[in-house]
């Protein structure tokens, strides 16, 4: 079990130094605190943050002085205590007093898996929604069609002849999967 820490400033005006200190409280060493410096939250890279997530193991333990330094939004910020819970990794906030070592802990961190789950769901809802609404407006969902409507009675025809599913595949220069769906339509 190890413990790291990550720090992250928006802006060249800021300084790490009070996360630094904090973190250096709390007990970790500074080879095992990464940061990420002028990188706005709003950013999708931030490669020190990046770098630590793929190294930490299970059991492992990542600690950050407020939850805002983690994530870039309420949603990037879900998804990564998602992926650290997933992981078995421990998760420690020092300013919101969040740690996963903890029954309280645990609880807010199930609490963020559950509006993770939520939200996902609610995701699933609307796309689904607006496909329904769209296919009930006759809006083609999906890929296109590999064959048009000639091509599909094309295929139709060359198997009511008798041609094998490889012959009518090399002639119309398409898959056995596509074969097979077109003959569904």
């Amino acid at each position: 079990m190890t413990i790291y820490g990550y720090a992250r400033v928006s802006t060249d005006d800021q300084t790490l130094q009070p996360q630094l200190d904090r973190l250096i409280d709390y007990g970790i060493s500074t080879d095992r605190i990464y940061s990420d410096y002028a990188v706005s939250g709003s950013t999708h890279s931030r490669p020190n943050l990046d770098r630590l997530l793929e190294i930490l193991q299970p059991s492992d333990t990542l600690v950050v002085v407020k939850l805002d330094r983690l994530g870039r939004s309420l949603k990037h910020l879900i998804e990564t205590v998602e992926l650290l819970k997933e992981n078995c990794i421990n998760f420690v906030s020092l300013t919101e007093g969040m740690d996963t070592n903890s029954s309280t802990g645990r609880l807010l961190f199930n609490i963020f898996g559950a509006i993770a789950e939520f939200e996902r769901d609610l995701i699933i809802e609307r796309t689904n929604a607006g496909i329904t609404s769209a296919k009930k407006r006759g809006v083609h969902c999906g890929r296109p069609d590999k064959l048009n409507s000639e091509q599909q009675q094309l295929l139709v025809d060359l198997r009511q002849q008798g041609k094998t599913v490889r012959e009518v595949c090399h002639l119309l220069n398409i898959s056995k999967a596509t074969y097979y769906r077109c003959l569904k339509s």
